[in-house]
């Protein structure tokens, strides 16, 4: 008896160690797809920072109340603050579908198929429930996580650097190869020494190349690198849910917007001569929160990490927090550039008026033109009529007060323009499949002129172009007189000279504000 019981537990050992190493052998490593997985596991961990204390404390105390921001987005916190969210929101869910694709392929975790993780995924996002407990239990834990994360991107990101040195290499070495063939005499040594060296740079960048593929996400299991990502993600998530808990569930999706356009830009009443215009700032927001009231500490808020939680019921069986907090909720109404598809050229007029507007004298007919023709025919209106009537003689204290303007509006509205072209190109559909480090810029959609009024906009454009207009007249006037004056005076010193007098009386004919100069 006890012979037979030993050999039926030898059976059940063996099988067990068989099953075991089966699944192992069905547990694939990342392999090619290390780059792609690089340039997702950046994006989780920038998300990641994106909801820390310092960002969370910068959103509240400065990026909601930057000047230009405030003048022609919203000067609704909430409304801000909502879409600061909703953009996050959409980005964890576009890394998620992406996680999700990989998770199909993972043989191993039955918890990483596809529909198992998506079910997990939307679970956590409507009811708070995480069944597979992959939120971290504390924020040391997933700061720890994070920083791993880094070291796995940073050795992917060396790799690819590595294999591509090493196919120079090797292309290099056929060349040598190639060319010492036809060689002979002293010329033939010289080029198979070189092609020695090559080669001995070839066997070393392969012994770095698969150092680093132990090392990186390649030689790593698809199984544990999705579950890594995984974790993150339902992390994430749930520190989105808390850091925007009553602004996700109590925010309009209207654009609350107290002030009015002349409340931001008061047109001149006088067209000629043209008087720069003060634009005034919004009203001011509500406190913003203290930094302890937003920490992700544990102790001082036990419920954080707390896998068990579930504090935001699902209302109707039809609401999902994706649906209510993403940009497809938050479409820019009518009346924004975003809604008319012109933040990006208004943003180019910006940059290149902000650009003139550094040396208005070196401004020449071709500079003007391009600039007019970028211009829609709503801002010519305006410019036109701003600009009709006579053209004012120069004045000093005048060119004073419009360079005083411009330095004004471009202050708030210069970065407002460099931010929609970044956040333009981040996100571009070339961007997203050629840069393994991820979109790893701190610039937000509320930052940009997507959801900017465009009225305002637009007279402060023109604005702009007015006082562009007048400043480089006046320089251009103030330099024709400069080379009038120092004209007349050397034909007055070269009176001896025979066409001398002519040229004199010629030049003296022509006007200091002759607008040919």
């Amino acid at each position: 008896m006890p012979m037979a019981v030993d050999s039926w537990l030898s059976k059940v050992r063996w099988a067990g160690k068989k099953s075991k190493s089966k699944s192992k052998s069905k547990s694939r490593s990342v392999g090619i797809l290390a780059f792609e997985v690089s340039s997702l596991m950046s994006k989780l961990v920038h998300m990641w920072r994106a909801v820390g204390d310092a960002a969370m404390a910068r959103l509240h105390q400065e990026t909601i109340h930057l000047d230009g921001v405030r003048k022609v987005v919203s000067d609704d916190d909430e409304f801000l603050l909502g879409l600061a969210c909703a953009e996050l929101v959409d980005a964890l869910r576009a890394a998620a579908d992406s996680i999700a694709v990989l998770a199909a392929r993972c043989a191993a975790d039955p918890c990483l198929r596809l529909d198992e993780f998506r079910d997990a995924f939307m679970e956590l996002a409507d009811t708070g429930r995480d069944r597979h407990r992959w939120a971290a239990a504390s924020w040391k834990e997933m700061d720890a996580r994070a920083r791993k994360m880094e070291k796995q991107v940073a050795a992917t990101a060396a790799l690819r650097r590595a294999m591509e040195e090493l196919a120079e290499a090797e292309h290099g070495l056929r060349k040598l190869l190639l060319l010492s063939q036809t060689a002979s005499g002293g010329g033939l040594h010289r080029k198979m020494s070189v092609a020695s060296q090559q080669q001995q740079l070839v066997f070393s960048k392969k012994q770095e190349v698969k150092q680093l593929k132990q090392t990186s996400i390649w030689g790593c299991t698809l199984d544990a690198v999705v579950l890594s990502m995984a974790r993150a993600a339902f992390t994430t998530l749930a520190r989105i849910k808390i850091v925007f808990n009553s602004r996700a569930e109590h925010r309009s999706h209207t654009l609350y917007r107290s002030l009015t356009l002349s409340s931001a830009v008061h047109p001149s009443s006088i067209i000629p001569p043209p008087v720069p215009l003060h634009l005034q700032g919004g009203g001011g927001g509500a406190a913003a929160p203290s930094r302890k009231s937003m920490s992700m500490d544990i102790t001082t808020e036990p419920h954080l990490f707390d896998h068990q939680f579930v504090s935001q019921k699902k209302e109707t069986s039809s609401s999902s927090f994706f649906l209510d907090n993403s940009l497809a909720s938050l479409t820019p109404p009518p009346g924004t550039l975003g809604a008319d598809a012109l933040a990006p050229r208004y943003a180019g007029v910006v940059i290149t008026i902000e650009r003139m507007a550094r040396s208005p004298r070196l401004v020449g007919p071709d500079d003007r033109d391009e600039l007019y023709g970028m211009l829609t025919a709503s801002v010519r209106a305006q410019l036109r009529a701003r600009l009709r009537g006579a053209v004012p003689a120069a004045d000093p204290g005048l060119a004073a007060q419009w360079r005083a303007a411009l330095a004004g509006i471009l202050e708030w509205l210069a970065p407002m323009a460099h931010a929609t072209m970044r956040w333009q190109a981040e996100r571009s559909f070339e961007h997203r499949n050629t840069d393994s480090r991820g979109s790893t810029s701190n610039v937000l959609l509320l930052q940009t002129l997507h959801f900017a009024d465009r009225d305002k906009v637009e007279a402060a454009m023109a604005e702009l172009l007015v006082g562009l207009n007048y400043v480089w007249r006046f320089d251009k006037e103030m330099t024709c007189r400069a080379l009038f004056a120092v004209h007349r005076q050397f034909m007055l010193n070269t009176t001896n000279n025979p066409n001398g007098t002519a040229m004199t009386s010629c030049a003296s004919t022509v006007p200091p504000s002759a607008s040919g100069c």
